[in-house]
């Protein structure tokens, strides 16, 4: 009998060498905390999106030809609309389980952009992102940027009213780049707004295709620059140091523990796609430029530029008769590459700042570092403000104060909150590390008494 048969996997390794490799990966060390599994649940839900992106690509018909609904929905039957907003009409109340996969989809993109939102969050205030990790941390801001850009083109294939205005906006911020906003505003539309039928092409290819794969090759950078420095680890003891791994091996603790994890967030995906109810789109109707409403702008991942837009002064750059730098510039290209600016840079700002040179592989607790810390919900806390005031419509709906008064605390509020907020922070952190130290003293003082006492008690004792 051949070798194949008898003993397959010394046939494959004989072959392949294959055998060093997997006993590394099977012995690799996975961190035993739950906040490391955040960045797992992004790349599941990220399966997921591809999974049932896939289904719903089969039907979507990506054209802005016109066309008349004939379909179940009565309230849309004689409408006029695009092909794309009938084909998605139909996916939802018209095949077999096109409205489960489409809700799903549309959940999946949320949970990924949230996990990464909060995974990277994990990163900053622990200090994950120091060295050696530093190209980690721009490759996940990275990912959570081109994120937001999919789900923006993803949300605006559909052509309903919701996405239509969204989309205007985008334009609009388009234009309003310096030197190349118009040129890339025809280029990327071929006319004035809403633009030739060849953009709803554009776009989804751009988001079935070309960003999903840009996605991926970004997971898959991250994974690899994540192995290729290993986990970073929380000090639990005195085994968790920076030369010194510490923690549970890929097969057999950590390989049943991420299945495990996978198949819940597929779970829980579908149960959202099934039973909570997500962006109804035959109840917004098709779009029109005439029919803006109160309320109509982009999905809730990117309100804090909607905040931004509103809360910016009036403010236009004029040379002579000509505007160089049109307002909506500020609040929707500047403010998010500010954002990113400082993110991005604040690994190598904090190094300068603490003339902190050192390899880490230990996290810190985020008292630890109280001006990152305080700095850090400082800065959340003012871009979480500017995501507030995105749905000062709402607000004026919901309580009743003008928008006008609105407008007036917020634009206070988003620079008096994060100051205070970082006083109190980073006083609150200095205490508990104070607070640490005394529990420390304590515990050495009574070891130590302790040890004495037994001492005693042995000299005590009578030689026999």
């Amino acid at each position: 009998m051949s070798d194949r048969v008898k003993d397959p996997v010394r046939f494959i390794d004989e072959r392949t060498a294959a055998a060093p490799l997997l006993k590394k990966s099977l012995r690799y060390l996975f961190p035993d905390h739950w906040s490391f599994l955040l960045g797992e649940i992004a790349l599941y839900a990220f399966v997921m999106l591809i999974l049932t992106g896939v289904y719903l690509a089969l039907f979507f018909d990506p054209s802005l030809a016109k066309t008349v609904y004939h379909g179940p929905y009565a309230p849309l039957h004689g409408q006029e609309m695009s092909e794309a907003y009938r084909s998605v009409v139909e996916i939802s109340l018209t095949y077999k389980a096109g409205l489960l996969i489409r809700q799903t989809h549309h959940w999946a993109a949320d949970v990924f952009i949230a996990s990464i939102a909060l995974h990277l969050m994990r990163v900053f205030f622990t200090g994950a992102f120091r060295k050696p990790r530093e190209l980690t941390w721009l490759v996940g801001l990275t990912l959570l940027f081109v994120s937001l850009l999919e789900g923006y083109l993803g949300y605006s294939l559909v052509d309903d009213l919701l996405s239509g205005i969204g989309l205007a906006i985008g334009y609009g911020v388009l234009l309003s780049i310096p030197i190349v906003g118009g040129p890339l505003g025809v280029l990327l539309f071929g006319s004035a707004f809403p633009g030739k039928h060849l953009f709803e092409s554009r776009m989804y290819i751009a988001h079935v295709f070309l960003i999903p794969a840009l996605l991926a090759t970004l997971i898959v950078i991250h994974l690899a620059l994540v192995t290729a420095r290993h986990h970073t680890q929380f000090r639990r003891d005195k085994r968790h140091t920076d030369k010194r791994i510490v923690g549970i091996p890929a097969f057999p603790a950590q390989a049943p523990r991420s299945l495990a994890l996978m198949l819940i967030v597929a779970a829980v995906l579908f149960l959202l796609g099934g039973l909570v109810q997500i962006n109804p789109i035959w109840q917004w109707g098709p779009f029109e430029p005439w029919l803006a409403t109160n309320g109509a702008q982009p999905d809730w991942y990117l309100g804090w530029l909607i905040g931004a837009l509103r809360l910016i002064p009036s403010f236009d750059v004029v040379i002579g008769h000509q505007t160089i730098v049109p307002n909506p510039f500020w609040g929707g290209a500047a403010f998010p590459l500010f954002v990113l600016a400082v993110l991005a840079a604040f690994p190598w700002v904090e190094r300068v700042l603490t003339r902190d040179r050192a390899t880490h592989n230990v996290l810190d607790r985020p008292r630890e570092a109280p001006r990152r810390t305080a700095f850090g919900l400082a800065f959340l806390t003012w871009v979480f403000l500017i995501f507030a005031f995105g749905s000062a419509d709402r607000l004026y709906v919901l309580f009743g104060v003008s928008y006008e008064t609105l407008l007036t605390v917020f634009r206070i509020a988003i620079w008096v909150v994060p100051a205070l907020l970082y006083l109190a922070v980073r006083r609150l952190c200095t205490e508990l590390q104070r607070s640490d130290r005394l529990e420390h003293g304590r515990h050495n003082a009574e070891r130590e008494a302790a040890e004495e006492e037994a001492t005693m008690t042995a000299r005590r004792q009578p030689v026999i």
